[in-house]
């Protein structure tokens, strides 16, 4: 009898999910598919735009489950992590009109609101990113530019594991997303965001140690291979292509196995960490990026040609 996840009576939350076309609604997507209850957090700034979109079925075509039915998700909720408590969130934010008739948006307030609405979940991801100077190089980011984006897109999963490993089951799970910037150069992806990446990898070993000694919690990370996300794709333009258009070439043409990489595939390999099957596996990186990693040469390199 083969392996089967079932994942019914579990909740999953999914932060930063606020269109179909990432990695983190693929995740979300594929514990949907094994009977997960799923709730998102969304950008404050962007909330309407992904609530009227789901109101208008504008993202049915990403929903389709392996049954034939949609995927539901069970609640929306405001978030911001870059804001641990209400009193983090300065008031050129609470003014701002693109949080206007909003609360309850920091880290703190959403795990409060999850756990009056659901109790304790199953399965937290974390699929936040940002840089504000991702298209400088690293010699030319700001100080503000640099911790802006560590705040974002490291610290924030620390905050997370702290405010809701006490709403998580023993046993749950902890995901998280990085990028092979991580530890080899990658040109075009600056602003401080590899070192970001670098310290979220850091972090998942050190929290796996802690929370899964505290709460019985896993905790780990998927490097992924390039995806034309809609948040990729505002990195960067090149003279012809974008910065993530130039990588997708990159690593077909590079890559052990030269072939196309979906954001299903992230989505199940984010399914396995999150189930049972994963039960012994925390604090690793796995790589989901047809064997780039492992490369250190470019084989379409210039310097290769007429090369027995």
């Amino acid at each position: 009898m083969g392996a089967t996840i079932d994942l019914k009576g579990k909740v999953a939350f999914i932060a930063g999910v606020a269109d179909s076309t990432g990695y983190g609604w693929a995740i979300a997507k594929a514990l949907a598919d094994a009977g997960a209850t799923i709730i998102v957090g969304t950008w404050p700034p962007v909330l309407k735009i992904f609530e009227m979109g789901l109101k208008r079925g504008n993202f049915d075509e990403d929903s389709t489950l392996s049954d034939g039915s949609k995927m539901v998700i069970d609640k929306v909720y405001p978030l911001d992590a870059v804001f641990d408590e209400p009193d983090d969130v300065p008031e050129d934010v609470k003014t701002n009109k693109r949080y206007a008739g909003l609360d309850g948006f920091t880290i703190s307030e959403v795990a409060e609101q999850i756990e009056a609405d659901y109790g304790k979940i199953d399965i937290m991801v974390h699929a936040l990113a940002n840089g504000p100077e991702v298209t400088k190089p690293l010699l030319e980011t700001s100080r503000k530019g640099y911790l802006a984006a560590s705040s974002a897109s490291a610290y924030s999963l620390v905050s997370l594991v702290q405010k809701f490993g006490p709403i998580m089951n023993e046993g749950g799970s902890v995901l998280s997303l990085t990028y092979i910037a991580s530890e080899n150069v990658i040109p075009g992806y600056g602003g401080g965001m590899s070192s970001a990446k670098a310290q979220l990898e850091s972090d998942t070993r050190v929290l796996a140690f802690e929370a899964g000694r505290k709460w019985g919690v896993r905790v780990n990370t998927i490097s992924a291979g390039p995806l034309k996300s809609r948040a990729a794709a505002a990195i960067g333009k090149g003279t012809e292509k974008t910065f993530i258009e130039y990588i997708i070439d990159y690593s077909k043409a590079n890559a052990p196995l030269g072939q196309d990489l979906y954001s299903d595939d992230v989505g199940n390999s984010g399914l396995f960490l999150c189930s049972p099957l994963a039960r012994t596996v925390t604090g690793i990186t796995m790589y989901v990026d047809n064997g780039l990693h492992a490369m250190g040469m470019a084989g379409d390199s210039k310097s290769l040609e007429g090369r027995a």
